[in-house]
């Protein structure tokens, strides 16, 4: 089940289209040259979740990308109008956490070649189940090259590194190479040895113990000026790590960082909090740790859901 909401000026609440019929020009940008960007982001029992940091990195990628986009009141309407649609046609079943949730996409292509007129639309669909799946059983996870350093962004800014942009197929192609590994995903590393991101998600490693043996709880997520996308998700489990006493720190993360850690995760907006088992072959940590760390920092999440 898909639901499509076109933002057009003369429907203020999005035109409702049919997922079934030919809604874009093959002419698109976004489709010739995969000229755009996008977020994604839950609507949980009915309400869209971290919109303003949503709508802040679009605007963030809209402006590296030099791309004009529709005003946040705009994707607002529309994001209400594609959620009502989809739980009117398909109300999904509620998740571990007791909450129903629907995977909201947003979209802005730079239009039709020659037309200078962005296209945006917001896509509505159920969450995969096997995202639960990875939350529950954890992840095997391999380190590929990047292929930049990680000072490339502020050297060579049209990479556009930082920005969510709607060329995906390397990362894609990543994750391909993973499962033909026997791998479910990919931790990125940069030329100059450090850790970056993965694929469609931030890196996350946790200590609960320092040097000497005493007990800590520290969380350490890559460095951001590294050419990596700020996490949404990342952060609001930040936000609520910090009040809860954990220590927070940002990189430089090393690969034999993550090896040395007590716990691992890819944090995203739609998976949540999944925890590495291996990487490279390499366990993580202990299960009981995992599993314990997992817990205390998903109910956190979970607050901010």
């Amino acid at each position: 089940m898909t639901v499509l909401v076109f933002l057009d000026p003369a429907f203020p609440a999005g035109r409702l289209v049919d997922a079934g019929t030919p809604a874009l020009l093959a002419t698109d940008q976004g489709v010739t040259r995969g000229d755009g960007i996008f977020e994604s982001l839950l609507a949980v029992n009915g309400e869209p979740r971290k919109v303003a940091a949503h709508l802040a990195r679009l605007a963030d990628s809209a402006d590296t990308m030099d791309l004009l986009i529709p005003e946040d009141g705009t994707w607002l309407a529309a994001m209400t109008t594609a959620v009502t649609a989809f739980l009117a046609a398909e109300p999904p079943a509620a998740d571990e956490f007791g909450n129903t949730n629907v995977v909201l996409k947003l979209i802005v292509t730079r239009g039709p070649e020659g037309s200078n007129k962005p296209t945006a639309w917001v896509q509505a669909t159920g969450l995969s189940p096997a995202l639960a799946e990875q939350r529950a059983n954890g992840l095997e996870v391999i380190l590929l090259d990047r292929g930049y350093d990680t000072t490339v962004s502020q050297r060579a800014p049209w990479l556009l590194l930082g920005a969510k942009t709607l060329s995906y197929a390397v990362n894609m192609a990543a994750l391909r190479h993973a499962q033909k590994q026997g791998a479910d995903d990919v931790i990125f590393t940069s030329s100059d040895g450090k850790v970056l991101e993965g694929p469609t998600s931030s890196v996350l490693l946790a200590h609960i113990t320092d040097d000497d043996g005493a007990p800590v709880k520290r969380l350490i997520t890559p460095n951001l000026d590294s050419g990596i996308l700020p996490g949404t998700t990342q952060g609001a489990l930040f936000a609520a790590a910090s009040e809860a006493g954990w220590e927070l720190g940002y990189g430089p993360v090393e690969p034999a960082d993550l090896l040395d850690a007590d716990a691992v995760w890819l944090i995203s907006s739609l998976r949540l909090l999944a925890p590495v088992n291996r990487i490279d072959g390499q366990e993580i940590g202990t299960a009981e740790t995992r599993a314990r760390l997992s817990a205390e920092l998903g109910a956190l999440l979970a607050t901010t859901l």
